[in-house]
């Protein structure tokens, strides 16, 4: 279920093309990866130096809530309380599990941010990749499932069913981070920006000198970083541009590929041909959460489900040996 990969998306410049004195650009890590953020300071007394505080200042407090590598976070704290009690959540947490069951019910248990103890056993949590038995992962599967976690966001808490139930919020924190960073960027004053963090991009308005935003979306093979496709972004109200793709993260074995996108309920990486998915949504957290869920899937069944839930997606998927594109409905409608 984690992304977690190197950059996906990346602005693009068109050559001879000349950066306007109101564009600005900060850049920095964050959250296991990298962040780049352009900004028009056009009409504003902001300056670089604030934007630069608040986005660091934004990532801190995301960091210090959904972190799975600080055991000082609100989400390894709830991962160590084994009890079928109540327990209190921030706010920002118990409305991301919301949008995950959400997407849970509606992608068929795809999409599971119980995965964890699965994803810990093939060592993708820190990189100690191995394959697991038979048994190690029939004695994990009982205790995952989104079925067994209540959310009660209303009074912010939650109640695991079963005692032994871990969360891993890395496959829409991402996209949570952008939009809350896009928030706190407006908040100053700046109305057209690109934020993108680890991948996970947002735009909105234009740039300084009125073009649109362009984003190119990578080629879906490792250990390359060739342009799969160009987007020129035309909604100017804002939306988010989140992808995913199993080509990035994996290892091999005997002479077989084992990707980090597992299926929750085998408990095993996917094998299907699906290569990456890019989801266009409104809202970065749902886009986050429905970019993992389709990879999931694979090519057939994504489609099928983009559909039905008009999302704006690309689907890029191997097909003998060639990289085919399928664009539903909604995503060709906006290009």
């Amino acid at each position: 279920m984690k992304k977690g990969f190197a950059v996906l998306l990346m602005t693009f410049a068109l050559p001879g093309c000349q950066q306007s004195s109101n564009d600005a650009a900060i850049s920095g890590e964050a959250q296991g990866t990298t962040y780049h953020i352009k900004i028009v300071l056009d009409g504003t007394s902001t300056s670089l130096e604030d934007v630069r505080q608040e986005v660091s200042a934004t990532l801190a407090e995301i960091d210090a809530q959904m972190s799975n590598y600080r055991e000082d976070s609100e989400i390894s704290r709830l991962n160590r309380q084994e009890n079928t009690e109540w327990q209190p959540v921030p706010q920002q947490i118990a409305g991301l599990l919301v949008i995950a069951q959400t997407v849970y019910e509606r992608s068929g248990g795809c999409y599971d941010l119980t995965v964890k103890p699965l994803f810990d056993l093939w060592g993708f949590s820190r990189h100690q990749n191995r394959v697991p038995t038979e048994n190690e992962i029939d004695t994990l599967l009982p205790h995952v499932g989104m079925q067994l976690l209540e959310v009660d966001a209303t009074n912010q808490r939650i109640r695991k069913k079963d005692a032994k139930l871990k969360i891993d919020l890395s496959s829409i924190a991402q996209g949570y981070s952008v939009g809350l960073v896009a928030r706190r960027l407006e908040a100053l004053g700046i109305k057209s920006y690109l934020v993108e963090i680890g991948g996970e991009m947002l735009v909105k308005g234009r740039k300084a000198n009125g073009d649109d935003w362009r984003v190119a979306i990578q080629k879906p093979t490792p250990l390359t970083r060739e342009i799969q496709k160009i987007i020129d972004v035309r909604e100017q109200q804002g939306i988010a541009i989140m992808t995913a793709g199993t080509y990035q993260h994996f290892f091999e074995e005997n002479g077989q590929t084992y990707s980090h996108i597992l299926n929750p309920k085998t408990g095993r990486p996917v094998t299907h041909h699906l290569r990456s998915v890019t989801v266009m949504h409104d809202d970065p957290a749902w886009a986050d959460a429905w970019d993992t869920a389709l990879l999931c899937m694979g090519e057939e069944e994504a489609s099928r489900i983009a559909e039905a839930e008009k999302l704006k997606v690309l689907l890029i998927y191997d097909n003998d040996n060639q990289l085919k594109e399928h664009m539903s409905k909604a995503f060709a409608a906006s290009q």
